[in-house]
């Protein structure tokens, strides 16, 4: 991947991958909210860098922690 203005580019590196972790826990809030922008909206992968199998159980978590109240759907 080169590009023209910076160089070279690095691949971002799943991060739960990087853990092994078995599985993602909507009730890990500190966890999810580094995919959560400050407004409420769930970050898409290419910015995250979380590979599909897991941006798919992320986006389950922080939906399933929004319902039970754990974080908010918007910011006020």
């Amino acid at each position: 991947m080169m590009d023209k203005k910076r160089g070279m580019r690095r691949k971002k590196v799943c991060q739960f991958c990087a853990d092994k972790a078995e599985t993602i826990d909507y009730k890990e809030v500190d966890k999810l909210r580094k995919y959560v922008t400050d407004r409420g909206k769930i970050l898409p992968k290419r910015i995250t860098g979380t590979c599909a199998i897991h941006q798919r159980e992320v986006t389950k978590a922080i939906k399933r922690a929004r319902i039970v109240a754990l974080l908010p759907y918007t910011a006020d």
